[in-house]
């Protein structure tokens, strides 16, 4: 059967849902004929070239938001630095760092429910210098409008990152303060203004893997060019704080479900992984990745660079 599913995305067909629970029903020895076929898919349609990129909090903090996950919500008594955007030279020297470390995108992060035309005007001049060094830049910036990203994309940004996040059934669970058809809108916009889109979710939130094969295919009408999967880290003061980590092979059938469902797409690996995967990081390639998020996460600790560059290596891949 996961022979038969891999030669339908070979050829092109693509997998029904049927397929795609199937997979998800996967359990044993069988796991790594599925890694087997979803590295063999990233192969076909990837090729050996794996694409870095990093990240920084810019602003950090007191946001409006209730998303249940994240210890930067106003609804969260998780303890975390809370600060405003941070100074264009702060945000420059970790540009250059990590560039230095390997990446090939930098992305410039602010909490809240979208940035302030102040911030943006701020942003716009950090995009243009980190354009300048040679690296791709991209924001995470919230619900933004199509001439704030037309603006943006003017003064160098390559991509925007707007996750869908987890499927629309269990959208509401995660998070009330606005929706996913909000999600939704934000990207047509993105697209709209010629943007690259980066789009994934995060698992292990209490979700099913119905939820998830939603999400996937979900995607699959987005079209996104970069898929991010993240996994839960559970940080005390947050909703899902008592939520336990996924255990590393579900994490990592959950990798070569999206490769299988999404072959043409950058499948990202980021938060969570190094917590998540533990002794197991190094199969995030064997299950079809060929992306990850290098570096310190947004308030969590991530790998060094030179791990992951040293990994890549190992597997006899290179940088994008």
């Amino acid at each position: 059967m996961i022979k038969d599913i891999e030669n339908k995305v070979l050829s092109g067909k693509g997998i029904s849902r049927e397929d795609a629970l199937f997979i998800s029903t996967i359990s044993g020895h069988d796991i790594f004929d599925l890694f087997f076929s979803a590295n063999k898919i990233r192969n076909a349609f990837r090729g050996n070239k794996i694409d870095l990129c990093a990240i920084i909090n810019a602003k950090s903090g007191a946001c409006p938001e209730d998303c249940s996950y994240c210890a930067q919500s106003a609804k969260s008594s998780s303890e975390i630095a809370s600060f405003s955007l941070i100074d264009k030279n702060i945000v420059f020297k970790k540009a250059r760092e990590a560039k230095d470390g390997g990446a090939k995108r930098f992305c410039i992060v602010t909490s809240g429910k979208k940035a302030s035309s102040k911030d943006l005007e701020k942003i716009a001049e950090m995009v243009s210098v980190i354009r300048e060094m040679g690296l791709l830049p991209c924001a995470t910036l919230g619900l933004l409008n199509k001439d704030e990203l037309i603006m943006l994309k003017d003064t160098g940004l390559e991509r925007y990152h707007h996750n869908i996040e987890t499927s629309e059934r269990f959208f509401s669970e995660i998070c009330t303060t606005h929706t996913y058809q909000d999600k939704i809108k934000t990207m047509m916009q993105v697209r709209s203004a010629g943007l690259s889109l980066c789009s994934g979710g995060i698992f292990g939130l209490g979700e099913e893997w119905e939820d998830r094969i939603d999400m996937a295919f979900a995607l699959k009408e987005i079209n996104p060019d970069s898929v991010p999967i993240n996994f839960l880290t559970p940080i005390k003061g947050t909703k899902l704080g008592i939520r336990e980590y996924l255990e590393p092979f579900e994490a990592l059938k959950i990798i070569s479900l999206y490769r299988l469902i999404l072959p043409d797409k950058e499948i990202r690996v980021c938060g969570g992984r190094m917590q998540t995967l533990s002794e197991f990081n190094s199969f995030v390639f064997l299950s079809g990745a060929d992306g990850l998020l290098i570096g310190n996460y947004l308030t969590t600790l991530g790998r060094k660079f030179e791990d992951d560059l040293k990994l890549i290596r190992q597997y006899g891949l290179r940088q994008a």
